[in-house]
């Protein structure tokens, strides 16, 4: 049970693992994409299709319908990853223990919607990926195991997301067969450690330059999964995709401390950003250098006016 690229991958690799058969595919509905708005099935859909593999896209997911579909098809277990609709108790107790999920954490740290951006955006120096018993509470189950990765002060969302979709299939090679064999017992999560990682808004998008500049430096990276960052400059939206920290003291937030050929630093509520990819309103993205060689920016200028 799965819908986008995260999920795909770990589908991709329980076909090619021999110890697993997919027996049943459960996917989000058929979304409209691009200019046209064309209906487009999900990235797990299309494999399950490719692979002849039965698959359904419910609406609504706990329904009567719906359950006898999935039972027909007689799993051993059902793999939950990035599905997107709530499943119920009912669903969880005719398959009891048997439902796992793969979340984008280590749990109890960042249960919810946006694991992989919040960690980066609060800073954290780990983050990793659990194998969970699925239970009614959310991200609550016992954990049956787990990889663990560093979080580097480069990495973006999106580089961190392709590092843990492998680290999430592994889990499915080694640790679920072993749970399913009943070699393996889970382990109940420690309540005292919960944080939620609660679903991104468009409105923390915006940058507060009066922020440290290591804050934001993280909200950028951290929101390259979607919705981004931006800042407002002259009148327009100016996203921004990369910067750097650099340690110097501020000549006040959103001032243009520096803007040469090949540089523009931006200061911040403590320390400055330098800015290393932007891109202009109704524009590509770009590298900062090649922006500013059409459009130059005087030192002086405030960013978020």
């Amino acid at each position: 049970m799965g819908t986008p690229e995260f999920a795909e991958y770990h589908l991709k690799q329980l076909y090619a693992d021999p110890h697993y058969q997919v027996v049943g595919v459960v996917s989000q509905p058929d979304r409209k994409q691009g200019r046209k708005l064309k209906l487009t099935p999900s990235p797990v859909k299309k494999l399950a299709l490719e692979h002849e593999t039965p698959v359904i896209t419910p609406d609504k997911f706990n329904n009567t319908e719906v359950f006898d579909t999935v039972a027909s098809w007689r799993p051993e277990v059902i793999i939950v990853v990035a599905y997107g609709q709530i499943i119920s108790s009912k669903f969880l107790k005719m398959f009891d223990q048997r439902v796992v999920n793969v979340h984008a954490s280590l749990l109890p740290r960042w249960r919810g919607a946006a694991p992989i951006q919040r960690s980066i955006i609060e800073g954290d120096i780990e983050t990793g990926v659990c194998l969970q018993v699925m239970k009614k509470k959310l991200d609550a189950g016992d954990v049956i195991g787990e990889r663990k990765i560093s979080i580097s002060d480069d990495i973006n969302a999106i580089e961190l997301h392709d590092k843990l979709k492998v680290l999430g299939a592994d889990l499915l090679y080694v640790e679920l067969m072993d749970y399913i064999r009943g070699n393996l017992t889970p382990v109940k999560q420690d309540e005292q450690y919960i944080t939620y990682a609660e679903k991104l808004l468009k409105s923390e998008s915006l940058i507060d330059w009066k922020l440290p500049a290591k804050k934001i430096h993280n909200l950028i990276r951290g929101m390259q999964l979607g919705p981004g960052t931006y800042s407002l400059f002259q009148g327009s939206k100016f996203k921004i995709h990369k910067t750097t920290v650099v340690s110097v003291e501020s000549d006040g937030p959103g001032y243009v401390m520096a803007s040469e050929p090949n540089e523009l630093l931006i200061g911040c509520g403590e320390n400055a950003l330098k800015i290393l990819m932007i891109q202009p309103e109704s524009r590509s993205r770009m590298e900062t250098s090649e922006f500013l060689k059409g459009h130059p920016i005087q030192k002086g200028e405030i960013f978020g006016e």
